[in-house]
């Protein structure tokens, strides 16, 4: 943590919307008032707040005895309870009807199109299940899941919780390497691949990768493998098994049975560090109860919804609102397999077309990308389906809310821009659509049972509109337990920053209206002339500019300063790079912030480096900045000749 106490926060923006009557009407929580007496019963008097939720959001195996068991800083939530989490989002629906219902609603990126039903979704993940125990896996085993998007990384997860083993979910962008390290780290019994999956065009061997890996992950014993293509496939004799081979003759009933209430339902590894990644461990009804309620409020879900998080289930936005939350009320979640521009940029709008998605989630990243693409490709879809659009991922800057408010959301739509992260497993800052006044860029208000605080590094807090350190005061029930084989980091990294307090890493502060603004992590604060200056309130600043798709900035190390402040800029079709144009986004910044924010270098080029999540790979572009030749993992990266453009800058 930078020995600074605080951070300066110099982002204005004062537009306010208000959700309309006709949303208002039909909303679970439609009030302000409302909403504010159960959030201050969740701080007051969370026992029975969160007993009664779980006993409303849940079916129970067996009652628990105790809410929460807290011992700074380790929790147990529903102590005594048991509980099946694959029964609580597929096999209670059934039994209540709803077997029919599209549990899953599918896309290839080469056209491919499937359905799932509620019915047909226990039915396969029975299957797997019963796969996965032929294959020798049991309760508390780890398994890693390494698959493109696509229906079966849903089952295979769920088929995981149905039998009490740990899955360890590993994006399909990671390299050999970093499979092959989380395999070890978790000492994973079991590796769930495909053969590959489609992206932008191009097909990936993911099974080749697998291959690589299993050199080094010697705890892996087997592997089973989704054939998503025609293509040839190396299988090993003993260790690899097809799918189609294994899965498909089992039967579709399996015993679904119930586990302790803190049973480790999975393991999701941070990814972005240098250094060893973090193995966060998510138990089973803490968990699961908050990616329930949060869903069911946050989204205000309908029985005649259907919903779209565009995240891939590597991440634990995936685990959240594409498999667990959606699924465990009951929804219609589609999935899309491959980029947002393939073919073309309409891909995202003629999917919400298509199978009328009446709820849209996505990360800022690709809101702005499609910006740059232009108004012209949403509004040759017909987006009317739409009620909700949500972001996640980081903070949202203001002109990119606008346009997703105005431009897709046909000015109708509430937006819900959520604060969470890995480590706590749910939504914690985000407005509910049907009583929260929104502002543009402010996550707003804390979902219930969250107390947060902005403070010092002293741990004292700061007055409204000056910058802090964001903490979480209490426990909730989907935080992390423990970083996996390391509790001393845990306890370290998260509940020794500031004592007693979760620590979340993020720099925040609090306006008049008492709306929380999330500045990045603290991280990507900058200190210029003694002065710590939040990134994202200058990527805001720049975005605001009408030449500029997109922005970041980082840091640059200068004797004077301390930091010098450098700015890679996107820009909008149409626009051209120029010195005048450097010029005049220094220029803007500086009048819209103050002569203290000027950048130092603006660097403008076609595109920014960016992982196949969508998000800036921010700390290539300090390496770029300061001239270094960069050794950091990239193998997340969607495009090198984007970093080979940027080095060829004649700022350099």
């Amino acid at each position: 943590m930078s020995s600074l106490n605080s951070i300066n926060s110099v982002l204005k923006e004062s537009r306010r919307f208000k959700p309309s009557n006709q949303f208002v009407k039909t909303a679970f929580i439609n009030s302000a008032k409302k909403y504010l007496e159960l959030w201050k019963k969740s701080i007051k008097s969370p026992d029975s707040f969160w007993k009664k939720q779980a006993n409303e959001s849940l079916v129970w195996a067996k009652p628990f005895s105790k809410t929460l068991e807290w011992k700074l800083p380790h929790a147990k939530w529903f102590v005594g309870g048991k509980i099946n989490v694959a029964y609580n989002c597929i096999d209670r629906h059934v039994e209540a009807g709803l077997g029919n219902k599209a549990a899953i609603i599918w896309e290839g990126e080469d056209g491919t199109r499937r359905i799932l039903t509620y019915n047909e979704l226990l039915n396969e993940v029975s299957q797997c299940a019963n796969a996965l125990m032929e294959l020798g896996v049991s309760s508390g085993d780890r398994v890693s899941i390494y698959m493109p998007l696509i229906p079966e990384a849903v089952v295979s997860m769920l088929a995981c919780a149905r039998i009490g083993a740990m899955h360890s979910v590993i994006f399909g962008g990671f390299s050999s390497d970093a499979l092959a390290d989380r395999n070890n780290d978790a000492q994973s019994k079991l590796v769930i691949t495909a053969d590959g999956g489609f992206r932008k065009g191009s097909f990936l061997s993911l099974k080749d990768n697998v291959d690589e890996a299993l050199k080094k992950s010697s705890s892996v014993q087997k592997v089973l493998v989704f054939k998503r293509s025609d293509r040839a496939c190396k299988m090993k004799d003993g260790r690899d098994y097809w799918w189609h081979d294994i899965v498909y003759r089992q039967s579709i009933h399996s015993k679904c049975k119930p586990f302790d209430s803190e049973h480790p339902l999975f393991l999701l590894y941070t990814s972005g560090s240098t250094g060893k990644p973090k193995g966060i461990v998510h138990t089973s009804a803490g968990y699961l109860l908050g990616a329930t309620i949060s869903f069911k409020y946050i989204f205000d879900i309908k029985v005649s919804d259907t919903f779209w998080c565009t995240a891939d289930v590597g991440w634990i936005t995936g685990h959240t609102y594409v498999t667990y939350g959606p699924l465990s009320n009951g929804a219609s979640i589609v999935m899309y397999e491959g980029a947002p521009n393939f073919p073309d940029w309409g891909r995202f709008w003629s999917i919400i077309e298509r199978y009328k998605v009446s709820i849209f989630y996505t990360a800022p990243t690709a809101i702005r990308a499609c910006i740059k693409a232009g108004d012209d490709w949403p509004k040759k879809y017909d987006l009317s389906s739409l009620r909700i659009l949500g972001t996640v991922g980081e903070p949202i800057n203001p002109e990119a809310w606008l346009w997703y408010h105005e431009v897709i959301g046909n000015k109708k739509c509430p937006i819900v821009d959520t604060w969470w992260q890995t480590e706590t497993g749910s939504a914690m800052i985000t407005p509910l659509p049907g009583a929260i006044v929104t502002t543009p860029g402010t996550a707003t208000v804390p979902f219930f049972g969250i107390e947060p605080e902005i403070v010092d590094k002293a741990g004292k807090p700061v007055k409204k509109g000056h910058g802090g350190f964001l903490v979480i005061k209490k426990p909730w029930p989907s935080m992390l337990r423990t970083i996996w084989g390391d509790d001393e980091r845990y306890v370290h990294q998260y509940w020794s920053q500031i004592p007693g307090c979760y620590f979340t890493g993020d720099g925040a502060r609090q306006d008049k209206h008492g709306n929380y603004w999330i500045l990045g992590r603290i991280d990507d604060v900058l200190n210029v002339s003694g002065h710590r200056l939040s990134t994202m309130e200058i990527e805001s600043t720049l975005v605001s500019h009408h030449a500029v798709a997109e922005a970041a900035v980082v840091g640059k190390p200068d004797d004077i300063k301390g930091e010098a402040i450098v700015c890679f800029v996107s820009l909008k079709s149409g626009f051209k790079a120029s010195e005048e144009l450097k010029l005049e986004l220094q220029t803007h910044v500086a009048k819209q912030i103050g002569a203290l924010a000027r950048p130092d270098q603006i660097r403008l080029s076609d595109s920014l480096p960016k992982t196949r999540s969508g998000k800036i790979m921010r700390r290539l572009l300090r390496d770029i900045a300061a001239g270094k030749v960069s050794t950091q993992d990239t193998s997340t990266l969607e495009d090198f000749a984007v970093l080979a453009a940027l080095r060829q800058d004649d700022d350099i």
